[in-house]
């Protein structure tokens, strides 16, 4: 591989007392010795994790600490997170909860991570079986995105990350709704440009950058459930369906054209065809319990991104259980993914 170092990363690269890279053991034996050589860091503590969302925890995080500790890292020291959403989350929170914060760079290997997960300053650990609920806000440094990382990647993961670029479709570029496995490398940067237009005027995520989670709502909730069967769900797999029950809310609360949601509904069969979705009325409750855990939950009501109409997303809506109950049935009666 060889790729060109920014001036700004050579200097980060030079300053930092010891450098750290995080990884998964999928991900070592493809990338980490040759990112290593081309970061000039060849002498980087390694740090090797085993992969997939069931690991993100505490306990991974204070095996991370520990490693830190173990070998004197002071506050200049860095961390390069080397893989998936999984990694940059995780990376981003160890890294910026020792010693209040060191400095991290991260290098998304997946195109979830490299549209979504990298981008944006939110770091966070799933608690309590519940998706994201300690993390912190921090900026990586920088964000190294090259598609060449794709290359490795079987489909199902390329069908997840595309499902995270129809989102910015239906919130803010009705172009990126064309996707297919034949362009959607062409549309990486104008994702990457979106994310980081709403973080930079609500890095906080107080107003307007809520509307990012559409489909993330209910999305995270069927995702957190399907972690605990033996038919758990990519990350993009959960939001695919959590963008249904979002435009089905749509339709019945804002407006929204039911068009929409039918053309969308077309493309549910090729986001899903590598997963087993094995959904059925008895998870529904469980899915309403983690529901009620979601980080936007205001008073006794979830609150969701929905849209008016395709590019006017409305942030914050107050949505009923038994809508939500509703929207749920909707999908578990289309069978989408079912083998």
């Amino acid at each position: 591989m060889c790729l060109e170092m920014n001036e700004r990363l050579k200097t980060i690269l030079t300053n930092a007392s010891q450098v750290f890279i995080l990884t998964d053991e999928n991900v070592a034996p493809f990338w980490l010795p040759e990112v290593a050589h081309w970061l000039h860091c060849d002498s980087a503590i390694d740090i090797v994790i085993k992969a997939g969302e069931q690991h993100k925890n505490l306990q991974t995080v204070q095996r991370i600490w520990k490693t830190l500790m173990k070998h004197h890292a002071d506050r200049n020291a860095l961390m390069i997170n080397l893989g998936g959403g999984t990694i940059t989350d995780l990376g981003g929170f160890a890294a910026s909860t020792y010693k209040r914060g060191i400095k991290f760079i991260n290098v998304p290997t997946t195109l979830l991570a490299m549209v979504d997960a990298a981008i944006g300053g939110k770091t966070g650990i799933d608690f309590g079986g519940a998706k994201n609920q300690i993390g912190t806000f921090a900026e990586a440094e920088e964000v190294l995105i090259k598609p060449v990382f794709l290359s490795t990647l079987p489909e199902r993961e390329i069908l997840s990350g595309m499902a995270e670029m129809l989102k910015y479709g239906f919130i803010a570029d009705s172009k990126l709704l064309e996707i297919n496995l034949e362009n959607y490398q062409q549309h990486i940067a104008r994702c990457g440009e979106i994310k980081r237009e709403m973080v930079k005027n609500d890095p906080f995520e107080k107003g307007p950058r809520q509307v990012l989670n559409f489909g993330h709502t209910l999305g995270h909730a069927i995702e957190s459930h399907c972690l605990t069967t033996d038919a758990p769900l990519l990350h993009g797999e959960a939001v695919a369906l959590g963008m249904l029950a979002a435009l089905w809310l749509s339709v019945q609360q804002c407006g929204l054209d039911e068009k929409v949601m039918h053309d969308y509904e077309q493309r549910l069969p090729m986001l899903l065809s590598e997963a087993q979705v094995d959904l059925s009325e008895a998870d529904i409750e469980p899915i309403m319990t983690f529901l009620a855990h979601d980080k936007k939950n205001k008073g006794e009501k979830p609150r969701f991104v929905l849209l008016e109409a395709v590019g006017r997303p409305v942030w914050g809506v107050a949505v009923d259980y038994d809508a939500v109950k509703r929207a749920l049935e909707y999908i578990i009666t289309k069978e989408y993914g079912k083998r």
